[in-house]
């Protein structure tokens, strides 16, 4: 597997970035949706805490991610797609790139608001995007909430298409973005033996 996309297939870059996103998404999900009902203490902090910092590292990663598929380019449609559903998948990873970039930052501008310090990994501070300001709040958290629900719509429409062309269309869009070697095309033919000749004197 080459570092940079092909053609054919995603390359190991693309790749790592797809997945890892992927994982912190799922957490950022789960830690959302549960950290609220927490009881308040140093658990509680230490949670949101949490959040914030892997909801920074999923906007630097889409960041680099973007830079990267910029640089390497993107694999060809898979052959026989068509055209209106390469405009559907088009469309849908601008979003979700738009998406991954929208939500962290709404999340910072709904601390800064609420004049919380900002740290990733308690390592260093980020500067706040906002001074305190309670509308402002209120609008950053109806607009995190939504941005992320619009998110797990999309998420859950682009995996679905991907599967439905794994199982039921038979081509590479998903397993262009898997780990592995291609196969190869066509084997070698085998090299013929003493056995297989007809000029073989016995």
């Amino acid at each position: 597997m080459t570092l940079k996309n092909t053609d054919q297939r995603w390359g190991a870059i693309s790749q790592l970035f797809h997945w890892l996103i992927v994982v912190l998404i799922l957490v950022m999900a789960y830690l959302g949706l549960t950290m609220g009902d927490l009881p308040n203490g140093p658990r509680k902090i230490d949670i949101y805490a949490l959040h914030k910092s892997i909801g920074l590292t999923i906007l630097a990663l889409v960041v680099l991610r973007v830079l990267w598929r910029v640089y390497a380019g993107a694999p060809a449609p898979v052959p026989g797609t068509p055209t209106w559903q390469q405009r559907i998948a088009s469309v849908t990873h601008v979003l979700l790139y738009a998406l991954l970039v929208a939500i962290p930052l709404s999340g910072w501008v709904l601390n800064s608001s609420a004049g919380y310090p900002l740290q990733w990994f308690k390592l260093f501070n980020l500067p706040a995007i906002t001074g305190r300001n309670d509308g402002v709040h209120e609008a950053a958290e109806g607009a995190h909430e939504l941005l992320f629900w619009v998110l797990v719509v999309l998420v859950v429409a682009h995996a679905a298409a991907a599967l439905y062309h794994h199982l039921f269309q038979g081509d590479a869009t998903l397993t262009r973005m898997l780990p592995g070697r291609r196969k190869a095309i066509a084997s070698a033919p085998p090299s013929p033996t003493p056995q297989d000749s007809p000029d073989e004197i016995v």
